[in-house]
């Protein structure tokens, strides 16, 4: 069946941004409305596709250059882009009605409900891409909006240098991505993905050539889905306001890598060095982001970690051949992800923006909803059963046991990392002694910003039963029943909650510090240094050949010439009538001979 139901899901927030842009700057409470009403719109019909079969988007020719290049405006509609429509429209929806209590006195408001209209719009595109052309176009656009949602407080610099840092370190990626996409394209003849994996063939013969092309596409999820070593971003890009930092996390913009790599498995699976360097990329950035987290003190930076650490999680599925098992954990991970950071935001509103844990203290009784929100969130992030992320966490790993047994050990010590730091920000925030006078006054948030977090609750705690995880993975019958890999797992999950517990309750102060962890690994303070170097080089260069081939080669050089020239010239102008006489007779002379003997 032919419909232009996602031609409506795709542009009915386009439309709320544009029409924010030019008709509400006098009306900012009508901003709002207009984005919410947008997105809820977005996600209804988004349900109703999902729940159609056989439905097809209306698709028009772009370009048309047959056979070099066909290009049409059109949208693929199976089980995984439907799925990830409802996600993303859904979550969103709800961090738009989180963002009316949340945003309700900024200044900026209209621009930040006409950004977060255009950022939808802009995701929503990558979902529904049926091509590579119309994906990186929308992959651009996601990064441009980001950029604006990131830097909304652009007058307080820490914004706008996160901004600009989120912004350029993706451009590293995107050029990897954009001449992977050539490769691609030269090869197959084609940048539609359905008849790219139909002509996959093509190149199968040529490994090195398949090789290059899945690692340089690969290079646009490293950094969009702030994987080692384009991660640095990410952390920083918590400057803006905290329902961006909730959809940037959850269900958008770092879900877009792992999304784009599910969708072209098709070419990332043909080659098996391509998937070894994926999964250990995965793998590192799950282990570096937990071992950070684990001495960060600002509790959304702590959360951006988690995140950091999930997505290496994401990228190890795919490295190993599961594309499958990468969404199902993507899926929950965006449910409690998102209650997570929106919690965080609640705590932060009520303490007057304070975001250092060990200012909080004893908030369980003053915000219990909030708490108890939190706490489900936390649970299905650690993995803990029957919470969702136990059951996607767990196939990841019995797929690592089953492949690389050196990538599930890995794995599972990230899992014990995983709860430990979640335990210590519980544990720091909510129990004890208030740390400072707003923990102290703290109180709950207003129900506007409270009613998504318990809707979050439901689906974080019961995505991961067996009727969602069906959408996603099928488990042979011998793993379902095999109860070592999940045993591992939740002794990993105990010993870090256990461990956080007995060391983090009751203090004041962090007991421990461990410069390394709390520096990063100094991988800011060493790009610094690259980027510096790099520049102080270029800068000398540039001094170089403007001092000694510009100026002294071509200025100074053809003066000298001209005046060496015009020296040998003087040479004949002797001022002498009898030398004048003889040099035109020589010269009549040479003319008779060469006439009479050439």
């Amino acid at each position: 069946m032919s419909s232009a139901l996602p031609w409506y899901i795709l542009l009915l927030p386009f439309l709320a941004a544009v029409v924010i842009v030019l008709f509400t700057k006098s009306y900012r409470g009508l901003s709002s409305f207009i984005s919410v009403a947008a997105v809820l719109a977005s996600f209804a019909l988004s349900c109703v596709v999902f729940a159609t079969p056989n439905i097809h988007a209306l698709e028009l020719t772009w370009l048309d250059f047959r056979p070099v290049l066909y290009v049409p405006l059109g949208f693929v509609l199976d089980d995984l882009s439907k799925t990830m429509l409802v996600l993303v429209t859904g979550i969103g929806a709800l961090i738009h009605v989180y963002s009316l209590g949340y945003m309700r006195d900024d200044a900026g408001k209209s621009r930040y409900f006409a950004s977060l209209s255009f950022f939808m719009f802009s995701m929503l595109g990558i979902v529904l891409a049926n091509n590579f052309v119309m994906m990186f176009i929308f992959w651009d656009l996601v990064g441009f909006s980001s950029y604006l949602l990131i830097g909304h407080w652009f007058e307080r610099d820490a914004a706008a240098e996160a901004a600009k840092k989120a912004f350029l370190t993706n451009r590293l990626g995107d050029f990897g991505f954009m001449l992977g996409i050539m490769m691609a394209w030269a090869a197959t003849g084609s940048v539609v993905f359905g008849e790219m994996a139909q002509q996959i063939g093509r190149i199968t013969s040529y490994p090195g050539y398949l090789t290059i092309s899945a690692l340089l596409i690969f290079c646009g999820a490293v950094g969009k889905s702030a994987q080692f070593p384009l991660h640095v971003w990410l952390p920083d890009a918590m400057e803006g306001p905290t329902p961006i930092s909730a959809l940037i996390h959850a269900a958008t913009m770092v879900a877009a890598g792992v999304y784009m790599l599910v969708r072209v498995s098709f070419l990332i699976q043909a080659s098996a060095e391509a998937l070894w360097v994926i999964a250990w990329i995965g793998t590192i950035t799950a282990v570096m982001a937990a071992l950070i987290a684990t001495q960060q003190n600002d509790i959304k930076r702590i959360l951006a970690y988690s995140t950091l650490s999930q997505l290496g999680y994401m990228i190890m599925a795919v490295g190993l051949a599961s594309g499958q098992a990468a969404m199902f954990h993507l899926f929950t991970h965006a449910f409690f992800k998102a209650l997570l950071f929106l919690g965080a935001g609640s705590i932060i509103v009520m303490l007057h923006h304070e975001q250092n844990i060990w200012k909080m203290g004893g908030l369980a009784g003053r915000l219990g909803i909030t708490f108890l929100t939190f706490l489900v969130g936390t649970l299905a992030l650690i993995g803990f059963p029957p919470f969702s992320g136990f059951f996607s966490k767990d196939a990841i790993l019995a797929l690592a046991y089953e492949k690389d047994r050196a990538i599930f050990w890995l794995a599972l010590f990230t899992a014990f990392l995983t709860a430990f730091y979640m335990l210590r920000l519980v544990v720091v925030v909510f129990f004890g002694k208030p740390r400072s006078d707003h923990a102290r006054a703290g109180r709950e948030a207003p129900w506007i910003m409270i009613g998504p977090l318990i809707l979050l609750a439901i689906p974080a705690f019961a995505s991961g039963f067996g009727f969602v995880a069906k959408l996603f993975v099928a488990l042979p019958a011998e793993k379902e029943t095999n109860w070592l890999v999940p045993g591992m797992a939740l002794g990993a999950t105990v010993a870090g909650v256990i461990c956080a517990t007995l060391l983090y309750r009751n203090r004041q102060t962090d007991p421990i510090d461990f410069a390394l962890l709390r520096k990063k690994f100094y991988f800011d303070e060493l790009y610094a240094f690259l980027i510096g170097a790099t520049q102080e080089l270029l800068a000398k260069l540039s001094a170089f050949i403007d001092r000694w081939i510009l100026d002294a080669g071509f200025v100074r050089g053809s003066s000298t010439a001209t005046w060496g020239i015009g020296s040998l010239l003087r040479l004949l102008q002797v001022g002498n009538l009898q030398a004048y006489s003889f040099l035109f007779g020589l010269g009549i002379v040479g003319l008779i001979y060469f006439t009479l003997f050439r």
